[in-house]
Parts: structure tokens; C-alpha cells; sequence
């Protein structure tokens, strides 16, 4: 091996985090330098949790396209529970 060489360690794409819908939600599109879509603002005041949801109630969510996790937000700020 030449001093031009260098060994690279190996990474397991297993230790790699899971790209989940909230990741897409704020990831920044770029074409080139420009952004074209922005994730969410800093400061939000939104808050990350995890919660379980009966399965049927997340498919029909989902079925409504894009933007099911706000309308799920937006259901549960209505009912004032």
C-alpha cells in the first residue's frame, strides 16, 4: 500500500436514522443553491411527540393525501379534550 492509499472504515447503512415522514416534512428542496421549499420555521411551536393511534384512524388520514399528521392536529385542537 502506497502512502497515497488511505483505508476507509466501513459504515453500516443499518446504523443509518430512519428517513421518516416528519424528516420529508422538514427537509429543505434545493435545486442547485436555491431553495425551493423550506422545512418548517425555527422556533415553531409545535412539539414532537410520539403517540399510538388506532390503525383505522391513520389510514383515513393518510388517505386524504399530504399534510395528514396537521389535519390529525387540527381534529384534535377541535374536540378541546
Amino acid at each position: 500500500m502506497s502512502s497515497d492509499d488511505t483505508k476507509t472504515e466501513w459504515i453500516d447503512p443499518d446504523d443509518a436514522p430512519e428517513l421518516d415522514d416528519d424528516w420529508f416534512d422538514r427537509a429543505a428542496i434545493m435545486i442547485g443553491d436555491e431553495v425551493i421549499r423550506p422545512g418548517r420555521p425555527r422556533g415553531s411551536a409545535k412539539q414532537a411527540v410520539s403517540i399510538r393511534l388506532d390503525r383505522e384512524v391513520v389510514e383515513k388520514f393518510k388517505a386524504t393525501g399530504r399534510g395528514w399528521q396537521s389535519r390529525i392536529n387540527e381534529a384534535l385542537k377541535r374536540a378541546r379534550v
